[in-house]
């Protein structure tokens, strides 16, 4: 497969605590999107990390004029960090990549040579490096969602996804925790957005904590989920 050159890119990296991940992240992205945008920029946004996470993220944008930060004062959860990210972006391509280390920047040349043919390319995660027990909580629950509203896409909530700027303009989103990516699919495919798949690799992470399997995120993901169903349930009868 051939790789694309875009006009600009912007890549935004939602991170909480993760100052252990933040500077391998962002030094990766500014040695690849050179090669791969003819503008760039990366965004760090800051999800009210207690670490030094913020303060990594300013130094590297005091260095970098390609480097912009988003902080939170207070976690607003993923979903905020996300619709933060997609606010900010300011070039004609979107790239959403999880600020934990686990994509390789290299792989934006893979999505960047589909997005010619759609609205949005997903990641999808060949051979995932998580724990057993959330890998068979990320499969179950992508079944859930698909079936839930019909959205034809394998590994929803990888966190490595790029967008045309156009098909985000505009758009309500609500969810603050993983619900979003269930979301943001949903609502692009109701405006009628094309969307592929592409497989990227999914690397192990090498510092700082997941914390998609705790009981307080699940318990939000569903709650959010019982109001996205209903939410684009009562936009279809209107």
């Amino acid at each position: 497969m051939s790789t694309a050159r875009l006009s600009g890119l912007t890549v935004f990296l939602p991170s909480h605590n993760e100052e252990g991940n933040i500077e391998r992240v962002v030094r990766g992205f500014c040695s690849t999107l050179p090669g791969a945008a003819d503008n760039y920029e990366i965004i760090v946004v800051d999800d009210g990390s207690i670490d030094r996470t913020g303060e990594l993220a300013d130094r590297f944008a005091a260095e970098d004029p390609h480097v912009r930060v988003v902080h939170h004062e207070r976690n607003r959860g993923y979903g905020g960090a996300v619709i933060s990210g997609i606010r900010a972006a300011r070039q004609p391509y979107v790239l959403l990549c999880d600020g934990d280390g686990q994509f390789d920047p290299a792989d934006v040349g893979l999505l960047a040579a589909r997005i010619g043919d759609c609205d949005c390319v997903i990641g999808r995660r060949g051979r995932r490096a998580d724990p057993l027990m959330r890998r068979v909580n990320g499969e179950a629950w992508t079944i859930m969602m698909r079936l839930l509203f019909g959205l034809k896409v394998s590994d929803i909530d990888c966190g490595f996804k790029l967008f045309r700027r156009e098909i985000l303009d505009g758009i309500e989103l609500h969810a603050k925790g993983a619900m979003i990516s269930t979301e943001l699919m949903a609502r692009l495919a109701g405006r009628g957005a094309r969307i592929c798949e592409v497989e990227v690799k999914h690397l192990p992470r090498l510092a700082g904590e997941q914390s998609g399997n705790s009981l307080k995120v699940i318990a939000r993901a569903f709650r959010e989920l019982f109001v996205l169903y209903r939410d684009l349930k009562s936009a279809r009868r209107v």
